[in-house]
């Protein structure tokens, strides 16, 4: 706390307000403010129309979670309907002030977190709002098996799905519920290419969305369809750009063959399985010792 600040509070008589910065994942950032005006420090304009409220700060000096949340009016101007549906606020990064709006360089820092759980209800959103331990609920470290995580490639094994033949450029021609989309024809790739990978909107409603890709099938009829595991949370229409990337299962095989990274490969495909604990030598079969990889 400042000292400003606190000599402020400790008059008895206060002229405080709480202010919210949020900074969404795509860069776009938001202030709110539960005085009856706007008030701006720390780069951001923390406006005072939107109706944002806060319930109490739980807070402890442990590894519990502390937790509030904030509710508020929706606004296009602000926060809308569609930006919750599309999943735009998730995981965005939250800070909240105690501020004397009298003088704004009197401050604390309440609250440091990001949104968890966005709801509407009747026209108005309630975020949940997680603390920075959150973060230490999350699996770390690495797992030992004989795959390594799948995904795009870009994420694990340092490769770059912008090289020519690993991504594809196109418009969205047919697409059921944000989740199927069908193509007349994907020359160049082979069927199942993109499966694991990632499908990311470019324009439309959707822009800067991704999601994962489930299933890359060539149809009998020539057509291509791609499935994703979840749908995209906002409209997309016909005409709409986006972007594939060829995935990756997990399999050294794949990693060796498909991408040529093998070196960069962070599995364990040689870990002996179950069967392992049954199996004998055989004298027609060569017995070096040596690594069974070349």
């Amino acid at each position: 706390m400042s000292d400003d600040l606190k000599a402020h509070l400790a008059t008895g008589l206060t002229t405080v307000a709480r202010c919210w910065a949020i900074a969404r994942k795509d860069g776009r950032r938001f202030g709110f403010t539960d005085h009856d005006c706007d008030l701006a420090f720390e780069g951001f304009t923390f406006r005072a129309d939107t109706g944002l409220t806060a319930l109490a700060l739980a807070q402890t000096t442990g590894l519990a979670i502390d937790n509030t949340e904030g509710l508020g009016a929706l606004s296009d101007a602000a926060i809308s309907e569609k930006d919750i549906e599309a999943g735009r606020f998730d995981g965005a990064d939250v800070i909240c002030w105690l501020v004397n709006w009298a003088d704004v360089a009197a401050r604390r820092i309440l609250f440091r977190g990001e949104i968890g759980e966005l709801h509407r209800v009747d026209g108005a959103f309630r975020a949940e709002l997680r603390g920075l331990s959150a973060a230490l609920n999350r699996p770390m470290g690495r797992v030992y098996h004989k795959t390594m995580a799948a995904g795009a490639p870009d994420t694990g094994l340092g490769f770059d799905t912008d090289a020519a033949g690993y991504h594809d450029l196109r418009v969205v021609e047919e697409v059921e519920e944000g989740r199927l989309f069908r193509f007349a024809q994907m020359p160049g790739f082979s069927h199942g290419w993109f499966t694991h990978g990632r499908l990311r909107m470019l324009s439309g409603d959707a822009i800067g969305l991704a999601a994962a890709i489930k299933r890359d099938e060539i149809l009998a009829d020539g057509r291509r369809e791609i499935t994703l595991w979840n749908p995209i949370r906002a409209e997309i229409l016909p005409g709409d750009a986006l972007r594939l990337d060829a995935g990756f299962d997990g399999r050294f095989e794949t990693c060796r063959l498909k991408f040529a990274s093998a070196a960069d490969y962070r599995g364990f495909p040689d870990i002996p399985g179950e069967d392992w604990l049954t199996s004998y030598p055989k004298t027609d079969a060569g017995n070096p010792g040596g690594s069974l990889r070349s």
